[in-house]
């Protein structure tokens, strides 16, 4: 193998003065013609406590197969993870978005104490996906994505496909009385059937797409669900391409391109995808030195068709996508009617255009539209500003028709007095409930509130409440939601001098989130404001919130 692709690796094993490190290598099971070969970090998050990450260990023995077919070695490195779902609506869900910190840092770490020459990042829950980017682009060595994959969807005794979401609306159709013990103890058994992220377009899968259009990982690669017999070809495929990534010398700051975050925006778009997509993208974009702002979302969103028929907003899972002819039948789609900017290259050598030419549509599948037969003729995501929102709040407008909403303010000073008002039958139609004190600073750490959003559409109110808060919304949320209101309540954001029975207005059109309150008033209640106690003050929650950004920034640590 060519000297020169061992540039990073040979400072830490070569030369006689390097002894020490390769006999402590050699312990560990690498031979001495293991260390003359280029080293490659096969990171991944594999934990035993989600089914997200689950199969993270098996894939990485595919993808180091692949390495050393290619002719370089694989080091396998472990790192972190937080189940988005399961900690929803507990303290833990705090620890979901610090996390994307802490996995990024990680990753970097060990990349440079390492001196690995490239790397394959495997990701599969939320923050994860967006931290194998984030880490890529500081290290800034040839590498290589790798999404894990979707679980498949459950199966109801009715015949209907179940995912966690099911679950999640199901509470809430428990506690207004719609369904009993029984069925929710049946749904609750067969929506999550085994390995891979939640299974429809949420923050997982929207985010695993969207790291293909920014030509970080091989197109078509993200749609192979976690249990595919596919997958393990697809995990060795990547071992052999990050060694030619290598030999070509491209480096994850090359494809970082405003082109390609357009890109990556038009994606989540197209198919209804997450807000998180804002939050993360954001995030990739500081750590790639590129000028995004909350601004480009509305503007990208605005021109792209909705034409992946996906949930929570559509009919179909993430599998069906697969089956439909995957992203790269989506990316040929937007590009015929000059919704991406072809000439963008991807990791794998090819431009978008060039990836997506031999996409291959199944017969008579309904998935992903033709844009003249679109969903909307604008995508999911829409940046609301206004005198409640400053600098920007994030509402997803697939799925439904509401426009605009007028209302009196409920009042909540953290997730779970939401929660509780919702499930007692506290909450009534025409509300517009306000989850305060949740934001990056104030939570600490941002929780998603898909246990409120869930309960309200079970107990029939998705279609008359509104929600907005400083915090986050999970992928698989639906209805009328603003969220990473902005700025938060914990700064002094306008949403901290909300009282309960104030006049709200949510308007889409207008692109506005308003308080309806006399400027007067609302001086008196800002000078008799203050904050709120830390809710922590040590250790690494307290640690967050000292150099947390705002959401508008990426809620990164500065």
């Amino acid at each position: 193998m060519a000297s020169d692709l061992r540039q990073r690796s040979s400072v830490l094993v070569d030369g006689p003065n390097r002894a020490a490190a390769r006999s402590q290598l050699h312990s560990v099971g690498f031979m001495p013609e293991d260390l003359r070969r280029p080293l490659v970090m096969v990171a991944h998050s594999w934990i035993g406590t989600m089914p997200c990450n689950f199969s993270h260990r098996e894939l990485a023995q595919d993808v180091m197969q692949g390495v050393r077919e290619a002719g370089g070695t694989p080091m396998e490195v472990n790192t972190v993870s937080i189940s988005d779902g399961i900690t929803m609506g507990t303290e833990g869900m705090k620890a979901s978005l610090i996390s994307r910190e802490l996995i990024t840092d990680s990753i970097e770490l060990c990349g440079v104490g390492y001196a690995f020459d490239a790397a394959v990042v495997i990701c599969g829950c939320d923050k994860t996906i967006p931290a194998a980017a984030m880490a890529m682009a500081r290290l800034n060595i040839p590498a290589v994505a790798l999404y894990s994959g979707s679980i498949a969807p459950g199966r109801h005794h009715d015949g209907r496909d179940l995912t966690i979401q099911d679950v999640f609306e199901a509470v809430g159709q428990h506690a207004a009385g719609a369904i009993d013990d029984d069925e929710l103890a049946a749904i609750e058994m067969n929506a999550c059937p085994g390995a891979g992220a939640c299974g429809a377009q949420y923050t997982a899968n929207t985010m695993a797409t969207v790291l293909e259009f920014l030509g970080l990982s091989p197109m078509g690669s993200a749609t192979v669900g976690a249990t595919d017999s596919r997958k393990g070809e697809v995990g060795r495929a990547a071992g052999r391409l990050v060694m030619d990534v290598l030999e070509r010398g491209v480096r994850p700051r090359d494809l970082l391109t405003k082109e390609a975050f357009e890109n990556g925006i038009a994606c989540a778009a197209s198919t209804g995808g997450s807000t998180n997509v804002v939050l993360h993208l954001l995030a990739l974009a500081r750590e790639a030195g590129i000028d995004l702002s909350i601004d480009d979302f509305d503007r990208v969103s605005e021109a792209t068709p909705l034409i992946g028929d996906l949930r929570p907003g559509g009919r179909y899972v993430a599998l069906d996508m697969d089956r439909a002819g995957g992203t790269p039948l989506l990316a040929s789609r937007l590009l015929e009617h000059g919704k991406l900017h072809g000439d963008q290259m991807t990791v794998t050598g090819k431009t978008i255009a060039e990836a997506c030419a031999d996409a291959e549509e199944t017969p008579g599948q309904e998935v992903i539209l033709p844009v003249e037969r679109a969903l909307k003729d604008t995508g999911g995501l829409v940046i609301l500003k206004g005198s409640l929102a400053p600098n920007g709040c994030v509402v997803k407008v697939a799925g439904y028709e509401r426009q605009l909403q007028s209302g009196p303010a409920r009042v909540f000073e953290r997730e779970e007095d939401a929660m509780a008002a919702v499930t007692a039958g506290q909450i009534v139609a025409g509300d517009i409930v306000v989850i305060r004190y949740e934001g990056p600073r104030g939570g600490p750490g941002m929780r998603e509130m898909l246990g409120v959003t869930a309960a309200l559409v079970g107990a029939g109110l998705g279609e008359s409440v509104a929600l907005l808060t400083d915090g986050r919304f999970s992928g698989a949320t639906r209805g009328l939601m603003a969220g990473h209101v902005a700025p938060e309540a914990y700064i002094g954001g306008p949403i901290a001098l909300v009282q309960e029975g104030d006049q709200i207005t949510l308007d889409i059109n207008s692109r506005r989130l308003d308080l309806n309150v006399e400027e007067a008033e609302l001086a008196q209640r800002r000078a008799a404001w203050s904050p709120p106690s830390p809710n922590y003050d040590h250790g690494v929650f307290a640690k967050y919130a000292q150099l947390v950004t705002g959401a508008e920034r990426g809620a990164v640590t500065s």
